[in-house]
């Protein structure tokens, strides 16, 4: 581990918590050279996943491509990091549990809107349009209309 401020590779752990995700620890370090502290990050990487994408190309699965595409999508709504962090880290567990070392952007695509759905509807609408590639506004409306039927009270 290199120190952020001298560059430094000697470092003591001072305090380690685990996140609330069960695959990553939080540390508290100090440098041994500058003595200034700093935080890091560990999670474990179970295994390689490859991403097979729509035009046949294949890839490593990049949770940060997953992280951008759900930031845009939550822009200007009030939907903390924290909120998305553990919504992309509940997304890669499902996808490194499917007993395959190879998914599709479809499977990838389909967990992000159910985890966007849940945190903020616009988010999941804006996802959604870019996502599944609406050709008119029908396509959209129609999308939309599902997403409002749960939200009509049935009167008696």
């Amino acid at each position: 581990m290199h120190c952020p401020y001298c560059a430094h590779t000697e470092t003591k752990v001072i305090d380690s918590r685990e996140v609330m995700d069960v695959n990553s620890i939080r540390r508290r370090r100090e440098c041994l050279k500058c003595e200034k502290r700093f935080t890091t990050r560990e999670r474990v990487e179970i295994l390689d996943i490859v991403v097979t994408k729509k035009d046949g190309r294949r890839e490593e699965f990049d949770r940060e491509k997953v992280k951008k595409g759900m930031q845009i999508a939550c822009q200007k709504r009030s939907i903390s990091d924290e909120d998305i962090e553990a919504a992309i880290n509940r997304i890669e567990y499902k996808v490194k549990n499917l007993n395959s070392s190879e998914v599709t952007t479809e499977i990838i695509g389909q967990e992000v809107m159910k985890e966007l759905k849940k945190l903020d509807k616009v988010a999941f609408i804006r996802f959604a349009s870019v996502y599944k590639e609406f050709k008119d506004l029908e396509e959209f409306n129609e999308q939309l209309q599902k997403l409002l039927v749960p939200l009509k009270v049935k009167s008696p």
